[in-house]
């Protein structure tokens, strides 16, 4: 197996591919805004996946010029950002293109038609409530199985009022 290949101008190539595909990323997300690598919906981790995988494909290709990867990740950012706009004004795009959290647990109710639904254990269910320092089931206001595939833990620890619109898009229902 070789280390270095026999002409060192495969390796400056690289190198400087690299530095072009850096600067050409960090441009990217300024311009297209903090939302770049967001996981907020699927497809913005589509985005960060198929990116990655340009970057990557580019970064081994020894003949494929430099704007090849880079115009199809100016596409797929231009792709994001147009998805985004469309689906904050319409509700129709947003419901195509995002889940809708689901309920997991209502208050100490575990739902269990809701846990199968979303293809999680019982055991992951209770692994995330010790994540979030919950002690008894009691304490839980809800569970939600986010848009992104991320759960989150809503709990108290005392006799706190819950506000109602913590749940706002959530389904009660798989």
């Amino acid at each position: 197996m070789q280390f270095f290949p026999d002409d060192l101008t495969e390796l400056w190539q690289a190198a400087f591919g690299g530095i072009l595909a850096y600067v050409a990323i960090i441009f990217a997300v300024r311009l297209m805004g903090l939302r770049s690598f967001a996981k907020m919906a699927p497809h913005d981790f589509a985005v960060t996946v198929a990116i990655g995988s340009v970057l990557a494909g580019a970064a081994m290709a020894n003949s494929t010029p430099l704007s090849v990867p880079l115009m199809a990740i100016a596409v797929l950012f231009t792709l994001q950002w147009i998805a985004t706009r469309l689906a904050a004004r319409h509700d129709s795009v947003q419901s195509t293109i995002s889940n809708t959290p689901l309920l997991l647990m209502d208050g100490p109710q575990i739902l269990h038609d809701n846990l199968s639904a979303a293809h999680v254990s019982e055991a992951d269910l209770i692994a995330k409530l010790r994540e979030a320092n919950v002690l008894h089931y009691d304490q839980v206001v809800a569970v939600v199985m986010e848009a992104t595939g991320d759960i989150s833990v809503l709990h108290r620890a005392s006799d706190t009022d819950f506000d109602d619109r913590m749940l706002s898009h959530v389904s009660r229902h798989s």
